[in-house]
């Protein structure tokens, strides 16, 4: 695997066939990211938690009919954010894109949710949740080609047990130039960070400085590695795409989720846990075979896995706090003076 091409964002958006959109609100403090997907695709996905929240997600699964999908929704809001998908199905539809159906079209919409309903936001929000209306308008703004990262979209209001968490995105290119991608929605359990310290536990694999540079800690204390989770065990989840540009399988797609979440693990500390609804799913866009077979598949997932560990580090580290009494602190208010060069 190798970093992302001068001429590439370091985001998921760099695989041909993929776009973003994002929306939120402040006062509420959550908000939702829709990633659109080009036809043709095969999509799959991974359920991992055990407290998951989604729709759809068993379309997805190999023997299922529907090969592909129109859209992926990762939003905040926790049931009440399963709304999103609609708003994003609603855009699809005006558009015409979908499963054709006679005269009916028919987008199909995976999505996840993540629990931010206790992060201090407004969240009285009467008989109508406002996540259909979030998740239209991140549906209309995805063409922009706009993408921020940390405390934006479906990351808006996302935390870890120690810090505010947030949206990341990475991307990378294997050895036999197919591009690979991944987004995530941090609001984990554990956390992202060594201990109480500065360092990700995705360090080995980062590129460069986009999460700070500063390695792994020369040495790992009890403290560092005691369980450290959210008080109360409330329900978390870390929501994540990942996806390429090589012609898959739908079975595939479907290993190259479960390879992706290893990332997971690797980037959080604890993940999976039972009130984690932990979710990753792939998408395949179809535009380069995978000319080495079961070897390039297993390429291909590493880079997944990779991208996502480094998703979720730059999705914290690029995170604001939210301005509410009590509320997290970002790592930068914590740690913007340790910024390594490697």
């Amino acid at each position: 695997m190798t970093a992302p091409t001068k001429s590439m964002q370091n985001l998921i958006i760099d695989v041909p066939g993929i776009q973003v959109g994002q929306a939120h609100e402040a006062g509420l403090a959550s908000g939702v990211t829709a990633i659109l997907c080009a036809q043709p695709n095969v999509a799959s996905c991974v359920v991992h938690g055990g407290a998951p929240g989604g729709r759809d997600t068993g379309l997805l699964e190999p023997e299922m009919t529907v090969p592909g999908v129109d859209a992926v929704v990762l939003s905040g809001g926790s049931a009440f954010g399963l709304d999103a998908a609609g708003g994003v199905m609603a855009w699809l539809a005006e558009a015409g894109i979908g499963l054709n159906a006679g005269a009916a079209v028919v987008p199909i919409v995976a999505q996840a949710i993540c629990f931010d309903l206790l992060n201090g936001g407004n969240k009285h929000w009467g008989r109508k949740p406002p996540y259909w209306d979030l998740g239209f308008q991140a549906a209309v703004v995805a063409s922009d080609g706009r993408f921020e990262l940390g405390t934006v979209g479906g990351g808006y209001g996302a935390t870890t047990a120690t810090l505010k968490g947030g949206l990341g995105s990475a991307s990378a290119v294997t050895s036999s130039g197919i591009r690979v991608g991944a987004i995530v929605v941090v609001n984990a359990i554990g956390t992202a960070t060594v201990g109480r310290g500065p360092h990700f536990w995705a360090a080995p694999v980062e590129v460069g400085t986009e999460f700070g540079g500063l390695g792994l800690p020369a040495t790992f204390t009890k403290a560092d590695l005691a369980l450290h989770t959210k008080g109360g065990g409330p329900p978390s989840t870390t929501i994540a795409l990942v996806a390429t540009d090589a012609m898959l399988t739908k079975a595939e797609a479907k290993r190259l989720a479960q390879m992706a979440d290893d990332g997971l693990a690797r980037a959080i500390r604890p993940a999976h846990a039972p009130m984690d609804g932990d979710t990753v799913f792939a998408v395949a866009t179809q535009r380069q075979p995978n000319r080495a077979g079961a070897a390039g598949l297993t390429e291909i997932g590493l880079a997944a896995a990779d991208c996502l560990a480094r998703a979720i580090a730059r999705g914290v580290y690029e995170a604001t706090a939210l301005p509410f009494p009590g509320a997290l602190p970002a790592w930068r208010d914590r740690f913007a003076g340790q910024v390594g060069t490697r």
